[in-house]
């Protein structure tokens, strides 16, 4: 794998941790929202993690020639959480329905600040091995002179 193949796979990371953190996000500011424009609580997101190939036209008849690939990630799908949502009594809320109880959303902000946490510390990774490999780039083009 090349340098600048590494750069590209942990580019692909950092796009996927940032799309990851954004909705966690979403969720958190969301976690008590009653109303949406869809109407009802808001709905829990989840971003689901593929591999990608990372290549250009170039590089990817040569990997086929050699069977080798890189691959980096990607969010393939944002999931909609579909549980019914959780039922609080409040009688004075004007979201309420005939019976006093309120639909609020399932999210649960000690978990998705664990999981902004985690997202957080992948993107420093990846940040951390991009500059590792711009390193190396500088250090293989100085001895190059």
């Amino acid at each position: 794998m090349s340098l600048f193949t590494a750069l590209s796979v942990s580019a692909t990371g950092l796009s996927a941790q940032r799309q990851r953190a954004e909705l966690l996000v979403e969720n958190l500011a969301n976690s008590e929202t009653t109303r949406t424009a869809d109407g009802g609580p808001y709905r829990r997101k989840d971003a689901v993690f593929s591999t990608a190939s990372v290549d250009t036209p170039f590089q990817s008849m040569y990997a086929s020639e050699l069977g080798n690939q890189a691959s980096g990630v990607q969010v393939s799908e944002i999931i909609t959480d579909t549980r019914e949502p959780e039922r609080r009594y409040m009688p004075g809320h004007p979201d309420a329905d005939t019976e006093g109880y309120v639909k609020l959303p399932n999210v649960n902000p000690a978990e998705d600040m664990v999981d902004l946490m985690s997202a957080s510390r992948n993107y420093q990774a990846n940040v951390t091995a991009m500059s590792a490999v711009k390193d190396m780039i500088h250090r293989s083009i100085d001895l190059l002179r």
